[in-house]
């Protein structure tokens, strides 16, 4: 990826020229390079993903993998010039179609799922977490590997509470997909 000057600001402008097997988020103009996903990881998602199809399958929202380019604050009449965040959740869930363009999601999704890796933990704890909250994400889980479990933060009084914390033997319900569970003993490799 090439960049003309050291600490220029990027935009969703600069997203649209990269070349396509260069994964980077873009927060608040700042470039954040994304390392490859382990094994572990995409088997993970990949589990989670075939789970929320499924039960999606025949209903109004969609359910994303990444890469899938999330532009949590954009707005209708937005440039590409204007948006600065650009961030690549591992699975969106999206329940508004006026929220799909061609290139993703704009606006933010009602459910997002980040799987920690080990260079990603801070950042999706920390960062990805206030960045959700104030786009108004309505559910954000997090997925820890390591420990297999599940921490479901849902949106209250403008704030992504913890309100779950799930194990490998748990079935995890999607607070907002009514009647979606998930088995996170087939979600988490033995």
């Amino acid at each position: 990826m090439v960049f003309p000057a050291e600490n220029a600001r990027r935009t969703f402008a600069d997203v649209l020229v990269w070349d396509e097997n260069e994964r980077a988020e873009i927060i608040d103009g700042q470039v954040f390079m994304m390392a490859p996903p382990s094994r572990v990881h995409q088997e993970i998602s990949g589990e989670l993903f075939r789970q929320l199809a499924n039960f999606l399958d025949g209903k109004k929202c969609r359910v994303y993998a990444a890469p899938f380019a999330v532009r949590l604050f954009e707005r209708d009449g937005d440039s590409p010039e204007s948006v600065d965040t650009v961030v690549e959740p591992d699975i969106s869930v999206v329940c508004d179609s006026g929220k799909l363009d061609k290139y993703g999601c704009k606006g933010a999704p009602d459910f997002i799922v980040e799987v920690l890796s080990p260079s990603t933990r801070r950042h999706d704890r920390l960062v990805k977490l206030g960045l959700y909250q104030r786009a108004g994400v309505r559910e954000y889980w997090i997925v820890e590997p390591d420990t297999q479990s599940v921490q479901v933060f849902t949106l209250d009084g403008g704030l992504l509470r913890l309100c779950e914390d799930y194990g490998r033997e748990d079935i995890a319900r999607v607070n907002v997909l009514d009647g979606c569970f998930i088995d996170l003993g087939k979600v988490f490799p033995t």
